[in-house]
């Protein structure tokens, strides 16, 4: 986690030496002065403090300040000799566990974490959902006590959005304290504790006479929301038409409260549908209606319609619930070439879909609560489509591949059939030809493609030109899908087409079940390649007419001075 206003404060020259360290590998600022005077000088600016200062004489140094976990900023006490990282206050909502463990891995020092939900291995209850944009309020102390004392709680969720995996108990007793997703104010049913999750649900359409002033506006969104019933913190965008763009009392009043504004073209809030147009806005702004039409610009309903003041004019609209899709690269199969980012969206998964060795590969960075899915071989579509439909159906679906998911892979046979109804992306990986690269040394120095031998998707007719075209360019090739029992002769085609343009002494490389427990490489040539020895998991990377092989390892220069010295294979 990055903080763009971290101050590191040190309190003896031992840990001054440790605190530039951390400040420079923070990009942060670092403190001169006494330690008591710099945190009283930062508190109100930082976004974390980093202190190399013991424990109990930080705790004295920080109380003074202490206000609202909510408004402190985070605070991480490291020891003189760097040995431990320990977060000390806003552990979640400052971020400080994440900061106590980046600087861990930095010093290779031992984070320190003791907020209870961590110790249980589970999120804590406001991160249930942060991915998809639900901010968490209510009762989160004593709900979160109760369950890690055991109990269960019981779920409601008003529109299908993500909260993510639930790695605790659930029941229908409506005794039991209560999680509701909802972005209404209105009482939840029953005297229980309870966490209200508001989804970024609510667009804000705003229209506004010149010269308009920002409590004009400000008081007319707040008492909209407030007789509809509705949650200032589910309000996903303020917009209006592109004409009010430089309005300095909307403006003024959409960021005193936080929200982020869309201007949008006349032309296409004149094309939206609204229950109340009028002639007079469409003679000032070209079009018919700017706050019903602006609210309903991602969709949805209108859940208030156009009210007005003397010069300004307010709707609300509800837009669908949004699931989430995440097309996550595992790499090619070492634990430690899976992403930061891969195994933060399967952790944040509730759903986990793949092909099963893959989704067996997956689960070690899931949480409890989720479900796993596995398909077999030539169910692509299948679990495709599978993954669509619990997304559009309100879930946190992460679907997974091994290397980069968009290399000879899922993603492309799951984007051609979700459209803009979920929220999408798509996490990179290791592919397996970067991977055997890697293991062979640099034969991807100078330019190169991936070839697909697979004729299962392709006619050979069209890989034919495709490998000529390489061979004649003098590209560096990554041949994927290489060989099988079915397909036993594509690789040898492909090996005659490249020897009418490079000399026999090609280097080759071939690897097999890169980064995995069978690895195996073997360095060969263009003219000695075994194309027998070639099975389905392997990738057969050739070299260019330049590239050489420079103690054991393939080397495609890039031209640099030095290349002089590579020496040809034997």
């Amino acid at each position: 986690m990055t903080h763009p206003r971290t101050v590191v404060v040190a309190a003896t020259a031992t840990g001054r030496d440790l605190a530039v360290d951390l400040a420079r590998h923070l990009g942060a600022d670092l403190a001169d002065g006494r330690p008591r005077d710099a945190i009283a000088a930062s508190w109100s600016r930082a976004d974390a403090l980093v202190l190399v200062v013991a424990v109990g004489a930080a705790t004295r140094l920080v109380a003074p300040h202490l206000t609202d976990k909510h408004a402190d900023p985070a605070v991480v006490c490291v020891d003189d000799a760097g040995r431990f990282a320990v977060p000390l206050v806003g552990g979640h909502e400052g971020g400080a566990n994440a900061l106590a463990e980046r600087i861990a891995s930095h010093l290779d020092a031992t984070p320190v974490v003791t907020t209870a939900s961590e110790a249980a291995g589970w999120p804590s209850l406001g991160e249930l959902g942060a991915r998809t944009g639900l901010r968490a309020e209510g009762d989160l102390a004593t709900v979160g006590g109760h369950l890690l004392g055991g109990g269960a709680v019981r779920v409601v969720r008003d529109a299908a959005w993500p909260l993510g995996p639930l790695p605790f108990a659930t029941t229908d007793d409506p005794s039991a304290p209560l999680l509701h997703l909802t972005d209404r104010i209105a009482a939840t049913p029953g005297p229980v504790p309870t966490v209200r999750y508001r989804p970024p649900s609510l667009v804000v359409g705003v229209g506004a006479s010149r010269g308009v002033s920002a409590q004009e506006v400000g008081d007319l969104v707040d008492t909209a929301l407030a007789d509809a019933g509705l949650s200032p913190a589910a309000v996903h965008t303020v917009a209006t038409v592109d004409a009010k763009a430089d309005e300095v009392g909307l403006l003024e009043a959409v960021a005193d409260r936080g929200w982020p504004v869309v201007c949008l073209p006349a032309e296409q809030l004149a094309a939206t549908p609204v229950p109340n147009p009028s002639d007079v806005v469409r003679a000032a702004v070209g079009t018919p209606s700017v706050a019903e039409a602006a609210a309903l610009h991602l969709g949805g309903d209108l859940v208030v319609e156009k009210r007005r003041t003397a010069m300004a004019t307010v709707a609300i609209a509800r837009r669908p619930a949004r699931g989430r899709l995440v097309l996550v690269s595992l790499g090619p199969g070492a634990e430690d070439l899976v992403t930061p980012r891969a195994r933060a969206e399967l952790a944040d998964a509730e759903v986990v879909i793949g092909y099963g060795p893959y989704v067996d590969q997956a689960a070690a960075f899931t949480r409890r609560g989720v479900r796993l899915e596995r398909f077999g071989l030539g169910e692509e579509v299948a679990r495709a489509e599978r993954a669509v439909a619990l997304a559009r159906a309100g879930h946190a679906v992460a679907l997974v591949g091994s290397g980069d998911v968009g290399v000879y892979a899922m993603a492309s046979p799951t984007l051609e059939r979700v459209g803009d109804d979920v929220d999408v992306s798509v996490v990179p990986g290791v592919t397996a030809a970067l991977a055997a690269s890697a293991l062979l040394g640099a034969p991807f120095g100078h330019d190169h493609c991936s070839i697909s031998l697979s004729t299962l998707l392709t006619p050979w007719e069209a890989i034919e030109p495709r490998i000529e075209a390489a061979a004649a360019s003098d590209l560096a090739i990554a041949f994927y899908n290489p060989r099988s029992r079915g397909r036993d002769w594509q690789l040898a085609e492909a090996r005659r087409i490249l020897l009418r343009h490079r000399p026999p002494t090609t280097p080759v490389g071939v690897v097999r079940d890169a980064e995995r427990p069978d690895q195996e490489v073997v360095l060969t040539t263009l003219g000695d390649l075994d194309v027998d020895q070639v099975q389905m998991t392997t990738v057969v990377l050739i070299g260019t007419s330049i590239s050489r092989v420079v103690a054991g390892r393939i080397v495609t220069p890039r031209g640099y001075a030095g290349d002089a010295t590579a020496e040809v294979p034997a």
